[in-house]
């Protein structure tokens, strides 16, 4: 079960003026689920997006950098689950080619104006003849209001749709930001087996995009890791329908662009949460924020060591307070000069190292207390400078093994 996560209702998210949303069921990979999701976005949007640093890059990852990259005025996304078309070669980026074009025919636009994207098994061909005969129906589905069942649409192992919507004022006007997710698995930061859209009406600059969403995904989708695994497909796309009457933001740094930078990354920072929240076989949602460093670099050194070991996360799980395994891995993350006498460390609101050592007034049960919650802050002082970083991650249970040993069945 999800760790403190429900599914939002449809009214929980906001239609953005300028986006529509339609989804079917195509069975790309097994039948009766939604699988198949349409995104357009009226004339005059702009689109950016992050990507996966994963060098084997599945073919729709490949065909989207080289889309936008052109400067061309994106007027659909289309979303594909069951198959990741990576691993595929040539003839993937084929069958991606033909699915945009397949859509291009229908909307009336050109198959360039088209981001494709897959997410599901790799190395397998991706049935574009199933999807080309699910595009009407996905097609005749489109709304404004779909943002749950589009949320639904995109899932993998998930086992709950994530969906997040704000809206704040800027120049006097109701501006709207929803997002979707997805992601349960193979998520490690770079990005992970992840798709996130969010949408906006902000009347933003085009040329701004990448600079909010590169911004958006170092804060939350960056900061997330379930097992260390970097997938080939993932995705975070911004667009911005500029419908908003309030006047252009041409500024990040004027007021607007602050408000606008700051609700973005909150409702990214919750999508991605989510997916740490609703990880494969995670009973335990855990914060780690290392402070202390000399810069953010480090800092991130050391809370990933901890957030990627599998001894800390296994032991986690079992509430078992062998609390000596983050130590070793603040001790292993690479920051070569690293004062150990001065580490401290606590576990929510236990002081459970000072100095380097084990803290005498520390009880083995007060831990055990705290790892028994279903949420844990993991807290490590460096004493090094004054920089700070914190990642999300969850525990390893016996269920992840479990989940990714059938995954293809």
């Amino acid at each position: 079960m999800p760790v403190n996560l429900t599914a939002p209702l449809p009214s929980d998210l906001h239609p953005v003026p300028g986006v529509k949303l339609g989804i079917t069921m195509a069975g790309v990979r097994k039948a009766n689920r939604r699988d198949l999701t349409v995104i357009t976005l009226d004339e005059g949007s702009a689109v950016a997006g992050v990507f996966t640093k994963n060098r084997f890059c599945a073919a729709p990852v490949q065909l989207c950098q080289e889309r936008l990259a052109a400067g061309n005025e994106i007027r659909a996304l289309l979303v594909n689950t069951g198959n990741a078309n990576a691993g595929t070669g040539e003839d993937g980026l084929v069958r991606a080619r033909a699915t945009t074009i397949a859509l291009a025919r229908l909307l009336h636009v050109s198959p360039e104006q088209i981001l494709p994207f897959s997410t599901g098994v790799i190395m397998e061909s991706l049935p574009v003849e199933r999807i080309e005969a699910g595009l009407p129906g996905a097609i005749a589905d489109l709304k404004e209001d779909n943002w749950a069942v589009a949320a639904e649409g995109i899932m993998t192992t998930d086992t709950i749709p994530k969906g997040c919507s704000k809206q704040i004022t800027l120049g006097g006007q109701t501006v709207t930001i929803t997002g979707i997710s997805k992601g349960a698995g193979m998520i490690k930061p770079n990005m992970a087996t992840m798709l996130g859209y969010l949408a906006t009406d902000a009347n933003v600059a085009p040329g701004l995009l990448k600079a909010l969403v590169t911004e958006a995904a170092n804060a939350s989708f960056n900061r997330i890791t379930i097992d260390g695994d970097t997938s080939t497909n993932d995705s975070f796309v911004l667009m911005a329908t500029r419908k908003a009457g309030h006047a252009e933001i041409t500024d990040l740094n004027s007021a607007d662009g602050q408000a606008l930078r700051a609700a973005l990354i909150e409702v990214s920072q919750k999508l991605a949460q989510a997916i740490v929240r609703d990880g494969e076989g995670a009973t335990k949602f855990i914060t780690i924020t290392v402070e202390g460093g000399r810069d953010e670099a480090e800092c991130q050194k050391a809370a990933y060591a901890i957030a990627h070991s599998p001894l800390v996360k296994t032991a986690f799980f079992a509430s078992d307070p062998n609390l000596g395994r983050i130590l070793a891995a603040v001790g292993y993350a690479g920051i070569d000069d690293l004062d150990q006498s001065l580490i401290e460390l606590h576990l929510d609101d236990v002081h459970v190292v000072t100095k380097g050592g084990r803290r005498p007034e520390y009880q083995e049960a007060d831990g055990q207390r705290v790892m028994k919650q279903a949420e844990i802050t993991i807290r490590v002082g460096l004493a090094r400078g004054n920089a700070t970083a914190t990642v999300w991650t969850c525990d390893l249970s016996h269920d992840y093994v479990t989940i990714n040993a059938d995954y293809r069945s």
